[in-house]
């Protein structure tokens, strides 16, 4: 803080303190005229009212005086008066790094156990992978949800399920969290036109048992083998090493109705995973993609 600064905030500081402090002081010492019953003369309701003077009360002087010796107290032992760091050189960066410290010292000893198991060994014991899912929700839970269901305005895939885009394996999952993917969809409108865009919608929603016209199924076909088959696939099973989804499973990134499906062959899509590598440890990356993949194990079993 500047001189200026530091000395404007003391300004301010003393003008506030001594201003109720003396308003304080002539709370108790200044009369008030009063007639002989003790009233002012001051009337309401027809002269139902009168209003009386009554002494302050001593608990309220008590409190009153013990707010201003906190208070200066206050400003002696901890930051407030200007550039005056305080008797005790009390600061919140150094509580926060305490803070952050202690909670790193817990966070290391329930971590070490887990380094020498795999990730699917993690993800087998409920209390291991509970490290993971606190983990998940404060970093991942803000796009693919709190209970990891994802999110189709915003191309979030569902981590609870048994689909995945780019494999659920243990080494793909981390290499996701790790590196982030970056997924798109060319836009085929142009290509297309409208009707175009209408047959392999169609088709596409056929492959995953949806029933549709079936003349724009047949021309969809045709289409959809000319220009999508070479990254979804012949059979429209998609291909995980470029991140194209299954289009036979009825799992949607951004929606399955025709109305979606139709704007995402015509627009194109672009989604983009970031890479948690600079802000997330190895342990850490390890934790949630433990947790994840748990969360596809119970999708399993139900």
């Amino acid at each position: 803080m500047s001189g200026f600064w530091s000395g404007w905030v003391k300004f301010l500081v003393v003008l506030n303190l001594g201003i109720t402090f003396l308003l304080f002081i002539l709370a108790l010492r200044i009369k008030i005229p009063t007639r002989a019953d003790g009233t002012t003369g001051h009337v309401w309701a027809h002269g139902v009212l009168r209003e009386g003077v009554r002494k302050l009360p001593r608990w309220w002087i008590v409190f009153s005086a013990l707010t201003f010796v906190v208070g200066v107290a206050y400003l002696a032992l901890y930051p407030g008066f200007g550039g005056f760091k305080g008797l005790l050189d009390w600061t919140s960066t150094q509580e926060l790094e305490r803070d952050a410290d202690a909670n790193d010292a817990r966070f290391q000893a329930a971590i070490e156990p887990l380094r020498p198991l795999s990730i699917e060994q993690i993800a087998a014991d409920p209390r291991s992978a509970a490290i993971g899912h606190r983990l998940y929700l404060d970093n991942c839970a803000a796009c693919h949800g709190s209970e990891a269901r994802g999110n189709q305005a915003l191309g979030a895939p569902d981590l609870a399920d048994r689909d995945w885009l780019y494999g659920g394996d243990s080494a793909a999952l981390l290499a996701s969290i790790s590196d982030g993917r970056n997924g798109v969809m060319p836009p085929w409108g142009s290509a297309l036109g409208r009707d175009g865009v209408n047959e392999v919608a169609s088709y596409v929603l056929s492959l995953s048992g949806v029933d549709a016209p079936q003349d724009w199924v047949a021309a969809g076909k045709l289409r959809f083998e000319m220009m999508c088959a070479s990254c979804h696939g012949a059979d429209g099973r998609g291909n995980p090493a470029l991140g194209a989804p299954n289009l036979t499973d009825n799992v949607w990134l951004y929606g399955g109705d025709f109305s979606s499906v139709a704007a995402s062959i015509r627009e194109g899509r672009s989604g983009v995973m970031p890479a948690w590598r600079s802000r997330l440890s190895e342990d850490e990356m390890r934790a949630i993609a433990a947790w994840v993949v748990a969360q596809g194990h119970h999708a399993a079993g139900s």
